[in-house]
């Protein structure tokens, strides 16, 4: 390989691996953050299922096929190949920087939106402001709102059901053996068509169309509905602690559900990291932008190992921000969050609404402490949380434009 070209591809490399080091460290961080805020699992458990379940969802089910400009922001057709090589580069280098400084300062913010930050500032300085799609930027700031507003009253909605048709009940147990098997057949419902509509598992099982997806979710919700009566069955129901032996039932969903989540973490956000590099490895060999770039499994693992890596080294920040300080969380809680934020973006990726992930978790955390009351949940930190939010967009964008400014003087 030219050396050129080796060091243009092994710098991008780089630099997609510590994107991935990035969201690893804040976006997958604040999706387990529910299960480690509620005792569920361990920081250690967490950090390790999130590393495994990451990179396997990475690799296995992960995206063959990656935008090379993400969400359309930026229209490239009079952009010459050169400049798009340092543009994709000052982007990703600028996004990963942004979320690096949220993290630290312990701020659960969206990979996304960073990305889409960074590449609408190179896009300005590249192109022009007619560069910039701003309907598609305008979405991304809808989805401020949407995102947290949706997930909010979904967990809210969640845990009002938990605790009318459980806890307000003479005999908790024995109401939880009742309703427990339809809470758990509609996780698994929506665990399972999450994976079917939103990751390339569908083409592995040969899926092909939405009703087959909710079908086969539907059949799959109904088996673990039906083992879920036998295994309630087992629970004694005359115990005096009912609280407790409750709260251990959704335990066991909560491990689930955060499983789910980083499975679907490494699926479908490795892109955001590695998707501007496969971009990038084209124009640097043949000077060409292809609008649909195959992704080499060595990429994905690559992805995968840095977003697992960034859990594991630097994580337990954004989770202490979203699983400690917004709101006390016990496993119901954590449950209800789980299941209304995965609802919500399931949903509204179906409907083609701008939503976040990270944004819909903040939103769920919300949700179930306003369910205790506002006093419950601490607005300061929420403040503080929004205004990374607003943020992310001027200073991802700005933090590009210097980067491909500084690189386009040295190049030349």
């Amino acid at each position: 390989m030219d050396p050129t070209l080796l060091l243009i591809v092994g710098g991008a490399s780089a630099i997609g691996f510590y994107m991935a080091w990035s969201i690893g460290s804040n976006d997958v961080a604040n999706s387990m953050a529910t299960a480690v805020g509620a005792k569920a699992i361990t920081f250690r458990q967490a950090v390790i299922i999130a590393a495994v379940l990451n990179f396997l969802g990475a690799v296995t089910v992960g995206p063959q096929v990656a935008e090379t400009v993400r969400k359309g922001i930026v229209d490239v057709g009079g952009i010459p190949s050169n400049i798009l090589l340092l543009g994709f580069i000052a982007s990703l280098l600028a996004a990963a920087i942004w979320v690096t400084l949220s993290t630290w300062k312990s701020m659960p913010i969206s990979t996304t939106h960073s990305i889409v930050g960074a590449l609408m500032g190179f896009g300005i300085i590249a192109g022009g402001i007619a560069a910039v799609n701003w309907p598609k930027v305008g979405q991304v700031v809808a989805s401020w709102i949407l995102s947290p507003i949706f997930g909010c009253i979904l967990a809210f909605i969640v845990f009002k059901i938990i605790v009318k048709t459980i806890f307000s009940k003479e005999k908790p147990v024995k109401s939880a053996k009742v309703v427990g098997p339809a809470i758990i057949g509609a996780t698994a419902f929506i665990i399972s068509a999450s994976l079917f509509l939103k990751t390339s598992l569908k083409d592995i099982v040969n899926i092909s169309s939405v009703y087959e997806a909710l079908l086969a979710s539907s059949v799959i919700a109904i088996i673990i509905g039906i083992i879920g009566i036998f295994l309630l069955r087992k629970i004694d129901d005359t115990v005096a602690e009912d609280y407790f032996t409750v709260e251990g039932i959704f335990r066991k969903l909560q491990v689930i559900t955060s499983c789910y989540v980083a499975f679907s973490h490494g699926a479908n956000d490795v892109a955001n990291a590695i998707g501007p590099v496969s971009a990038i490895i084209p124009l640097a060999q043949a000077g060409q932008m292809n609008p649909e770039v195959e992704i080499p499994f060595w990429l994905l693992a690559l992805g995968g190992i840095g977003i697992g890596v960034g859990c594991v080294t630097w994580g337990r920040r954004v989770m202490q921000t979203v699983g400690n300080r917004i709101t006390s969380l016990t496993n119901t809680r954590g449950f209800s969050v789980d299941f209304g934020a995965a609802t919500t973006v399931l949903i509204a990726s179906n409907l083609g609404l701008p939503i976040s992930t990270s944004h819909t978790v903040v939103g769920a955390v919300i949700g179930v402490g306003l369910a205790r009351g506002l006093e419950a949940i601490d607005l300061s930190v929420i403040k503080k949380i929004v205004a990374s939010w607003l943020l992310t967009l001027p200073i991802a964008a700005g933090t590009s434009i210097a980067i491909f400014l500084i690189l386009r003087t040295i190049v030349g």
